[in-house]
C-alpha cells in the first residue's frame, strides 16, 4: 500500500485510541517512512558523506518548519492574554451570566434562556470569523471566552458538540473564502502563489468567486449541526465551572477598553502593512498594553508566560505536524497516490475531481494544517487539471477545497484543538468524540460535495 495512506491511517487510529496527538504524529511518520523503505538513521556513503537521510533526520529537519508557527502562536497567546488582562472578555461573560441569573428560571431553557443561547452562539461565531482577520489571534480567543461561559451553557443544556461546530465554522470558512488576514496568506500567498509557480496563469482570477460554492457547503454543514445537536444535553456543574463563572469580573473601564481597541487596531494595521507579520503585530499589540499602563511591568512576565502556556500544546502539535509532513514528502509516495487515483478513473473529469478532493482530505487529515497541504498538492494538481481540461477557476476551487478539506475533523488541527481547549476545562468534552468526529461529519462531507460541484460548474 501507499506509505502516505498507511501513515495517516496509523496516526488517526492511534488518535482515536486516545494516544496523544503529538505521539500519534511521530509514530505515524516513522511507520510511513519504514513502509516507504526509508532507513531509520542516515546511511553513510563515501568520504563520510550521507548517501541517504534517515527518518530521524528528515523528521527533525521538518520540525524546524514548525518553529516559526509555534513562536507566532506563543506570541498570539500572549497578546490574547493581554486582552484578557484588560478585562473585556470577563466583562462580557459577567454581563451574560448576570442576565441569565436574573431570570425567573435560570436553570431551564425558557424564552429568555433561548435568546441567550442564540446570542452566545452568535457571539462565538462572530469571534471565530474576526479572529482570522480583524483581530488575528486565531484560536487564542477561545480560552478567554469559553471557560467562564460553561456554567451558562450547562444551565441552558447546550450540546457542546454544537459549540465546537460553531467555532470551527468561523475558524475554517473565513480563511478559505475571505482573502484577508489568515485568508490572504492561504488564498493569495500560498495557493495562488504555488499555482503560478506550477505554470498556470492566475491573472484575473477572483478567489472569492472560486471558493463561494465550497464556502456554501460549509454553511450547509453548520445548519445541519444546528439540527443534529438541537436536543438538550446535560453536563455536571463542576467546581471548575463554578470558579470560572464566579471569578471576579472587573468593572467596565473606558480607559482599558480604549487601550484594548488601540492594541487591536495596531495589530490589525501591521497585518495590512506587512506580509507574514502576525508575530510582529501580536508583539506590538502586547507592547501597547504595556506602554499605556494596562499591563504593569511587574505583571508583564506573568501575563506573557500565561499566554505561552495557553498555546503550548497547540504549538507542539503544529511542530510535530511539520515533521510528519516532511517525512511524507520524503517518502515520495504523495505523487504516486495522486497519479494512481487519476489512473483509476481514466479521463473522467468528475471522478478525477473527486479523487483529488479525497486525496487532499487524506493529506490534510494527517498533517493537520491546510496551509501545509497546499504546497504539497499544488505542484501535482495543476498539470493534472490542465490535462483534464479544467478551467483556471475550477482548478483554484479544486486545490483550495482539497487543501481546506480535513482541517475540520483532523485530530491534529488547531481548528479542532482550539474548541477542545476551551470546552474541556472541566473534563466533560472529549477531543475525538466531541470535536473531531462532529466537525468531520458536518463539514468535510458537505465541503467534499460542494467542492466537486464547483469543479464541475466553474
Amino acid at each position: 500500500m501507499n506509505a502516505v495512506v498507511i501513515a495517516v491511517i496509523v496516526m488517526l487510529a492511534l488518535s482515536l485510541a486516545r494516544i496523544h496527538v503529538v505521539l500519534s504524529l511521530v509514530i505515524g511518520a516513522f511507520v510511513g517512512g519504514l513502509v516507504a523503505g526509508m532507513p531509520v538513521a542516515d546511511i553513510a556513503g563515501a568520504a563520510g558523506k550521507v548517501s541517504q537521510e534517515g527518518i530521524i533526520t528528515v523528521f527533525q529537519n521538518g520540525l524546524a518548519g514548525g518553529a516559526k508557527i509555534a513562536l507566532s502562536y506563543a506570541m498570539l497567546g500572549a497578546f490574547a492574554m493581554a486582552i484578557t488582562h484588560s478585562g473585556l472578555p470577563q466583562q462580557l461573560a459577567g454581563s451574560i451570566i448576570r442576565k441569565l441569573n436574573s431570570g425567573n428560571r435560570p436553570d431551564h431553557v425558557n424564552g429568555g434562556g433561548a435568546k441567550i443561547k442564540w446570542l452566545l452562539l452568535g457571539i462565538l461565531l462572530v469571534m471565530g470569523v474576526m479572529s482570522q482577520n480583524v483581530v488575528p489571534i486565531h484560536i487564542a480567543f477561545i480560552p478567554m471566552i469559553v471557560p467562564p461561559l460553561l456554567l451558562v451553557f450547562n444551565r441552558l443544556q447546550v450540546d457542546r458538540r454544537l459549540i465546537a461546530c460553531v467555532m470551527t465554522f468561523g475558524l475554517v470558512t473565513t480563511y478559505m473564502f475571505l482573502p484577508y488576514g489568515f485568508g490572504a496568506i492561504f488564498l493569495n500567498e500560498i495557493m495562488l502563489g504555488n499555482i503560478r509557480a506550477a505554470g498556470m496563469d492566475t491573472q484575473g482570477i477572483n478567489v472569492m468567486q472560486a471558493m463561494a460554492i465550497p464556502a456554501l457547503g460549509m454553511v450547509v454543514g453548520l445548519l445541519l449541526a444546528f439540527v443534529h445537536y438541537r436536543k438538550p444535553r446535560f453536563y455536571q456543574n463542576n467546581q471548575v465551572d463554578m470558579e470560572n463563572a464566579n471569578a471576579e469580573h472587573p468593572a467596565p473601564s473606558p480607559y482599558r477598553s480604549l487601550v484594548a481597541a488601540i492594541a487591536i487596531a495596531v495589530c490589525f494595521a501591521i497585518q495590512l502593512l506587512y506580509d507574514e507579520a502576525l508575530l510582529l503585530g501580536a508583539m506590538l499589540g502586547f507592547a501597547v498594553f504595556m506602554t499605556l499602563g494596562v499591563i504593569k511591568r511587574s505583571d508583564a512576565n506573568d501575563v506573557f508566560g500565561a499566554g505561552i502556556r495557553m498555546m503550548a500544546m497547540v504549538g507542539f502539535v503544529m511542530i510535530a505536524a511539520q515533521g510528519f509532513a516532511a517525512v511524507m514528502k520524503a517518502t515520495g509516495d504523495i505523487q504516486p497516490l495522486v497519479e494512481g487515483s487519476m489512473a483509476m478513473f481514466g479521463g473522467s473529469k468528475g471522478l478525477a475531481a473527486f479523487a483529488m478532493l479525497v486525496v487532499g482530505l487524506l493529506v490534510t487529515m494527517g498533517i493537520g494544517s491546510s496551509f501545509s497541504t497546499l504546497p504539497i498538492i499544488t505542484a501535482i494538481y495543476v498539470p493534472l487539471c490542465l490535462s483534464l481540461g479544467f478551467s483556471p477557476l475550477a482548478t483554484v476551487a479544486i486545490i483550495g477545497t482539497a487543501g481546506a478539506l480535513g482541517d475540520a475533523g483532523s485530530p491534529a488541527s488547531d481548528s479542532t484543538l482550539g474548541p477542545t481547549m476551551g470546552l474541556n476545562v472541566d473534563g466533560q468534552h472529549d477531543h475525538i468524540r466531541d470535536s473531531v468526529i462532529p466537525t468531520f461529519i458536518h463539514y468535510n462531507l458537505p465541503l467534499l460535495a460542494a467542492g466537486w460541484i464547483a469543479a464541475m460548474v466553474l
